[in-house]
């Protein structure tokens, strides 16, 4: 599975990890990691992604149009290439990136 999620043991942490290709063939499966959890923070862990293309970049945006502003998502244990694609994407300005 491209998208694992797990919820911590206080249940106040989402973690999505999302391993090999980030891209559109997994866009079902990522909302449906987040869809309908509440009151939680995110951690979106990438230690195992190889790939991010536009369609990632604009998952993430939906992602945080739908669980709004106030909710925390960090991005965490990104490759160089990766973390340079979020970052000229001005994404720290909408993510904790790490």
């Amino acid at each position: 599975m491209p998208v694992e999620s797990t919820l911590s043991s206080d249940g106040k942490t989402l973690t999505i990890g999302i391993s090999g290709r980030f891209d559109f063939e997994i866009v079902q499966e990522f909302r449906a990691s987040y869809g309908d959890q509440k009151d939680v923070s995110f951690i979106i862990d990438m230690r195992a992604t190889e790939h991010m293309d536009s369609s990632a970049l604009g998952m993430l945006l939906n992602m945080r149009k739908s669980l709004g502003d106030n909710t925390k998502i960090a991005i965490i244990n990104c490759r160089p290439q990766i973390k340079k694609i979020l970052t000229i994407s001005r994404f720290d300005k909408k993510f904790d990136i790490e």
